[in-house]
This record gives structure tokens, sequence and C-alpha cells, in this order.
């Protein structure tokens, strides 16, 4: 006869997992014995090896019971049920964990790998930090009402970046929000370029981005968000109206130039 002590030792557990094995009825409490203290026979031990084996290998207790009790067909399929469960939470957990890895880059939050290296490619042309953090933001936002379209846009959006004049446009409104300046004398250097780049996607019958979508939504926050981190960007769309556009991400010709 074996002590709970015992008991617990033998079978690799601990004396509290032993208590709590009694009170959820998973484990049959023997009658105290003369001197006072519960004593446990052999198949209390073989009992618990079985509930020991079963719940480190991830069956719920809940289910332990029924299983002990079980028939052979009835253990196996409830085994392969458990299995089965234990697999979709395996692949669920991986799943997380690949996705925490790719939040450890901080771009990588709510965007897929594509635009992740889109924004490393702004780093090595000279965009600002704080450019590059504006255009992840308003990418979250593409991301988001688009996400079927994102690998479909990007290569178009890296080759831009081969565009001298693209990359002079990045560095110009690093150097102007990185700035102090309310009313910098560089905006106008940017609102030149970014008619020019304009004019020749129109010119050339390029499609701005998200405009076969007919969605408007996306657009317009994106030129609020821009607006809410930096009240220049007011002064940059007056330029770029005075220059026959409007809107700035989605520029659109204006039927006629403001006098």
């Amino acid at each position: 006869m074996l002590t709970i002590g015992q008991l617990a030792a033998y079978a690799g557990v601990t004396v509290r997992a032993v208590r709590h094995y009694h009170q959820i009825g998973l484990l049959p409490e023997p009658e105290r014995d003369p001197s006072g203290y519960r004593r446990y026979a052999a198949t209390a031990a073989v009992s618990l090896i079985k509930i020991r084996t079963l719940a480190d290998a991830g069956v719920p207790l809940s289910q332990i019971s029924r299983m002990l009790e079980a028939e052979a067909s009835a253990f196996a399929e409830a085994i392969r049920t458990i299995d089965n469960h234990l697999r979709d939470e395996i692949e669920r957990l991986e799943t997380s964990r690949r996705h925490i890895g790719q939040l450890t880059a901080g771009d990588s939050l709510a965007l897929p790998p594509e635009v992740a290296a889109y924004l490393d490619r702004l780093r090595s042309i000279g965009a600002s930090e704080r450019m590059v953090e504006a255009e992840r933001d308003g990418w979250i936002l593409v991301a988001a009402r688009w996400p079927d379209r994102i690998v479909e846009w990007m290569p178009g959006k890296v080759a831009q970046l081969d565009d001298p004049q693209v990359v002079r446009l990045y560095r110009v409104l690093s150097e102007i929000f990185d700035g102090d300046v309310e009313d910098d004398p560089r905006l106008a250097e940017a609102a030149d370029i970014m008619a020019c780049l304009a004019e020749q996607a129109h010119a050339a019958g390029e499609v701005i981005l998200g405009e076969e979508a007919d969605d408007d939504l996306p657009h317009d926050l994106i030129d609020a968000l821009a607006v809410e981190s930096d009240p220049r960007v007011e002064r940059l769309r007056e330029l770029m109206r005075e220059r026959g556009w409007s809107g700035w991400n989605r520029m659109e010709r204006l039927a006629e130039p403001p006098a």
C-alpha cells in the first residue's frame, strides 16, 4: 500500500496533481486507514500512470475518464480525433510564429513582404525614416482594402524607384518633412516633380494605383493621413492645383489650372 506521496513519486506526478484528479473525479479517492492516512493500492498506481500518459500526450482531462473506459475501437477513434485537433493547433501556432517573426522588422506589421521590401528600397535611395513610415502607413490602408492586389502592384512601384525624378522627389520630401520650415521653398520643387511625373503617366496612359478598383475611400484616407501627419501637405496640394493637378496619391488633371 502506498501513501499519496509514494504514489505521486512512482507515477511521476505531483501530490497536488493527485489531489486535483481526486477533486474532478478522475482518480478514485481511497478510504482512510485507522491511522487517518489514505493508502493507495497497486491499481491506483496503474490508473495514475495511464492518466499521466494521456495528459502528457495532450489529451484534455475532461476526456481522459471516458477514454479509460472505452473499448479499443472507441479509444483509437478518440485518439485520432485528438491528434487531428493537435495537428490543427500546431499549424495555427506555426502560422502565428511566422507572423511574429515577420513583425521583428517593424515594417511587416499588417503588410505583406513585398511591401516591406519596397520600403527597404526607399531607404536605400535616401528616403528618411519619417518618409518611410508615412509610406508604410499608407500601404497599410491599401493592403487592408485590396489584399489580393498588392503582389500585382508592387513590381511597378519598385520599378518607379529607378527613375531619377522619383528618387529626387523622395529625397526632397524627406528633407522638407524632416525639417521645421513652415513654408519650405523646396515644396515648389516637389510640386514641379510631382506634376511632371503625373504628366508623364497621363501621356503614357498609365493607370494610377487602385484606380480601376472604383473605390475612393482608401485614396481619401491616404490623403487625410498625409495631412494629419504634416500640415505642410496642404500647401503641397495647393501648389499641385496651381500646376493643374488635384489630389495627393491619386492625382487627376484639373479642367483648367486655377488662375
